[in-house]
């Protein structure tokens, strides 16, 4: 492996690791610089499959899924990043998540394989599509409110609109 792509390979690490942070902490704006303005995604779960094309698509999603009634948890490890050409890579990823939200009542634990394409523009890595399929997924139903004495996306995730807040609420 060349020094390039060593220093290539970590630049995609720290792409991949700053895509998690930023979902977590509800970091839209840094978000929106992660990812190819064609970028498009495929998330194939137990009880769902989201999937999306368009950079503006992709944000808006994350915006109203990681909400101030949410708490989440991305950790990827394991990364395998496979070098296409000098401006294209492919990664595979092992994704460990916790979501909890509390609008559904509802957490949703499991495992994935991340499959990535990562594409070189103007010296910047980026994500041009991230898909993952599941290992395992379990939703397990909360019945009482955890005593939460941290909260990040309470503060500073998308505060979800009255009508819908509401129609969440009654389910």
């Amino acid at each position: 492996m060349t020094l390039q792509q060593l220093s290539d390979l970590e630049a995609i690490k720290r792409l991949k690791y700053a895509y998690c942070r930023c979902i977590d902490t509800a970091n839209i704006d840094e978000l929106k610089t992660l990812l190819t303005e064609d970028a498009s995604v495929n998330y194939q779960g137990g009880s769902y499959t989201f999937q999306t094309a368009g950079r503006d698509k992709i944000i808006e999603a994350i915006r109203y899924a990681f909400h101030a009634d949410a708490v989440a948890v991305h950790n990827v490890n394991h990364p395998e990043i496979d070098f296409v050409s000098d401006t294209e890579a492919t990664g595979v990823w092992y994704l460990k998540d916790w979501f909890l939200d509390l609008h559904h009542k509802i957490i949703t634990d499991g495992t994935a394989l991340y499959r990535d394409r990562y594409v070189k523009q103007n010296g910047q890595w980026l994500i041009q599509h991230a898909s993952y399929t599941r290992i395992y997924e379990m939703v397990i139903p909360v019945t009482d409110t955890p005593n939460l004495t941290a909260h990040y996306l309470a503060q500073h995730g998308q505060k979800l609109p009255a009508q819908v807040s509401e129609a969440l609420q009654r389910k």
